[in-house]
């Protein structure tokens, strides 16, 4: 499943592409991938044009000018392709949709805008969505008012970040930081390398964290993520651009699927164990229990 850099990769070039856009059609394959009414379909989203996209926790949402927005999750291997006259965007599963031609038999959606450009919602396991929802019904659908603040969000300070998390003392951190529940859009990538960067070990208890460890944390969470969004996200197996490259933050992962290989802080041996059922690689000399 995407993490928050991935999904941000996705949001901002859709945002560079189709907003101002008006829709001219739309059809789909699979109803499970494209849940919505027709009547409601015709008359809010056909014709409307794109005001904005933007992101919530792992979440796409295509905001229109009726007041209704669509709402998309890529799941395990959803991709958006944009396809123009002179110019192609893409991100997602990296198999041949997203530089082949499109509509192809993993293309669950199509939308058609009125200047003749295609945006293709393409899913190979049909575990994604695209929903149309009314604008101001978004706060309300359980997920949206239960998922956690973003951690890149300008007013979410250090502060906020330790109490989010005190609210869990007898969790171990890892499987904190993987709650979306206490901040969003945070994978198993991002948490071990948070946790590396900050010198804590992922089995540690959130009760056993001091305040300057949290801070450190904090820190950690937001470099790793901003890092990874310059970097085009992390696109180790799932997620990738339309011209076929992948993500380049994996090239400057210190931890992650690098365990047997020297730490490069200590040169100590990386380990991978289990902790919240996800593979964690950590550094047994600077991340003790």
């Amino acid at each position: 499943m995407p993490e928050l850099p991935e999904v941000e990769t996705v949001v901002r070039g859709l945002n560079n592409l189709i907003v101002g856009k008006k829709f001219r059609r739309a059809s789909f394959d699979n109803q499970k991938s494209f849940p919505n009414a027709p009547k409601d379909v015709e008359q809010f989203l056909i014709g409307a044009k794109v005001t904005h996209v933007r992101r919530r926790a792992k979440v796409i949402l295509i905001e229109l000018d009726t007041s209704y927005t669509l709402m998309a999750h890529l799941k395990m291997t959803g991709q958006f392709v944009y396809v123009g006259t002179d110019e192609r965007f893409g991100a997602g599963h990296p198999n041949d949709s997203l530089i082949g031609q499109l509509p192809d038999k993993s293309t669950r959606v199509q939308f058609e805008f009125n200047d003749g450009t295609h945006l293709y919602f393409n899913d190979q396991r049909k575990f994604g969505w695209v929903r149309l929802i009314p604008t101001p019904e978004i706060p309300n659908i359980d997920f949206m008012k239960k998922v956690g603040p973003e951690p890149l969000d300008a007013n979410f300070t250090a502060v906020n970040f330790r109490e989010r998390f005190q609210r869990r003392p007898r969790s171990n951190i890892k499987a904190a930081l993987l709650d979306q529940t206490v901040i969003a859009g945070i994978g198993n990538i991002y948490a071990d390398e948070s946790l590396w960067g900050a010198k804590i070990h992922p089995q540690r208890l959130v009760s056993s964290l001091s305040d300057h460890e949290f801070d450190d944390l904090y820190r950690e969470v937001r470099a790793v993520l901003t890092l990874s969004i310059e970097k085009g996200g992390s696109s180790n197996r799932n997620y990738v651009n339309a011209s076929g490259q992948k993500g380049k933050y994996m090239d400057f992962a210190k931890v992650f699927r690098r365990e047997g290989l020297p730490c490069p802080r200590c040169g100590t041996t990386i380990e991978k164990i289990r902790v919240a059922g996800r593979g964690t690689h950590y550094c047994p000399h600077d991340q003790v229990l």
